[in-house]
């Protein structure tokens, strides 16, 4: 969430900032709300000056001696009067909060400014692309043909975007995510496991909430059973929870940065996708994905995103996949960032690049919506930064090995970082 004060301040210039990202601020219905506030304000703070004022009467009027019935009706009537206007007071200040939770972030001023992904500037590529001698497959052909990819049962079970992996395929998917979670933890992350349910607080913390709902998966309550008032939702990604695990806290500044990474299932509607990768891993309803979350002071933050994308590269470079990293526009951000990096790997059976990792900044606007402090000493606790990237999505990760070693015969060569966490094993 934007600081407040923003919305108070030159919203003409405020306007034009959101407007880079597609967003249009309505700001005659926000100044509108603050005119009201203000209003409402002023005619609290009288009010409540007035029933002090008349409410000190009654003492001198009760040492005279005098009827001091009129003055306590009056006192009365000037306290409902007051209720009134805080009443009313809070409902203007609901209908500003609403409006700030959905006001997206500022783009940092290096991002670029553009309407969509075909205006994203390509930073740099890494790696050689391959050269086959041979019809490349994409990664449903090789799967299916080797019995490892199951889209039948998997419909069968639930419904489409939904997988069934087997044998090989299956391990080598267990492997990825190990693979990838022990290179972060040598680069000084620490592992955590979470819920992979949250509640409604910390979806908004994040910025799902309430934008995003339609993406999400919520938890169905039988009243008979549940009795609690509280809404439960997959979780689209870690970042959610492992994030929210210091909402509405201080953290000293000598603990800083935190560097925490999780492997969780994800869960997505994929709501507006329709049509889009059909077949196969690439979109997916579950999927797994291993994120990196940052908490840091702001001065740092800018470092540690360089950091942070560059400690996602190093498990495709380790896996010796071709990527190329991707500098998102404003069009393109997410909904909570300042600033995106995205990975694109090289997946021979589409002859494209595809997303594996969205790298973001989100300065203090996460920490705004969750109350993420930071402190040193005896110093005022200030709002710190957090960021976070995918470190990798698995099955991503899984197709890309799939399609970029491949051989002729339909056997897949073992990329040599995943060896030992298959047994040595050198071809699948």
């Amino acid at each position: 969430m934007l600081d407040p004060k923003r919305f108070r301040g030159d919203l003409a210039t405020l306007a034009e900032q959101l407007a880079t990202r597609g967003f249009d601020l309505n700001v005659q219905e926000i100044e509108t709300l603050e005119a009201k506030r203000k209003a409402l304000q002023i005619q609290t703070q009288d009010l409540q000056a007035e029933r002090n004022a008349r409410s000190k009467n009654i003492g001198k009027a009760k040492a005279a001696g005098e009827d001091i019935q009129p003055l306590l009706d009056e006192v009365a009537e000037l306290g409902e009067q007051l209720d009134e206007a805080k009443a009313a007071t809070d409902v203007v200040l609901q209908e500003l909060e609403t409006i700030y939770a959905s006001v997206p972030n500022l783009p940092h001023e290096s991002t670029p400014v553009g309407d969509s992904e075909d205006d994203n500037v390509e930073l740099r590529r890494w790696g050689t692309l391959p050269d086959f001698d041979f019809e490349v497959k994409d990664h449903v052909e090789l799967a299916e043909a080797r019995g490892w990819f199951d889209n039948d049962a998997a419909v069968k079970l639930t419904a489409s975007r939904f997988a069934v992996m087997r044998g090989s395929m299956a391990k080598l998917h267990r492997a990825l995510l190990q693979f990838m979670l022990d290179c972060h933890h040598q680069a000084g992350y620490e592992e955590v496991y979470v819920p992979f349910i949250v509640n409604q607080d910390s979806l908004f913390g994040t910025g799902q909430l309430p934008k995003f709902e339609a993406d999400l998966y919520q938890i169905a309550k039988h009243e008979e059973h549940d009795t609690s008032d509280r809404d439960l939702y997959l979780i689209p990604t870690a970042e959610v929870p492992v994030t929210n695990l210091y909402r509405d806290e201080i953290i000293d500044t000598d603990q800083l940065p935190l560097k925490l990474t999780a492997h969780t299932p994800c869960f997505r509607s994929e709501a507006g996708s329709y049509g889009k990768d059909t077949k196969g891993l690439i979109r997916q309803h579950q999927f797994e994905k291993v994120e990196l979350v940052q908490f840091v002071s702001p001065e740092t933050s800018y470092d540690a995103l360089d950091a942070l994308t560059a400690q996602a590269e190093k498990v495709l470079q380790a896996l010796e996949l071709p990527y190329r990293v991707l500098d998102l526009c404003t069009g393109d951000i997410g909904f909570s960032a300042a600033k995106t990096y995205d990975l694109e790997v090289w997946l021979p059976g589409q002859s494209a690049y595809r997303e594996i990792s969205s790298c973001s900044n989100f300065e203090d606007f996460q920490a705004r919506r969750m109350q993420i402090r930071y402190r040193s000493g005896q110093e005022k606790p200030q709002l710190l930064h957090t960021l976070n990237g995918s470190g990798l999505a698995v099955g991503r990760t899984l197709v890309a090995v799939l399609e970029n070693y491949q051989q002729a015969d339909g056997s897949v060569r073992v990329p040599e970082v995943l060896r030992p966490y298959l047994g040595g094993t050198e071809t699948l």
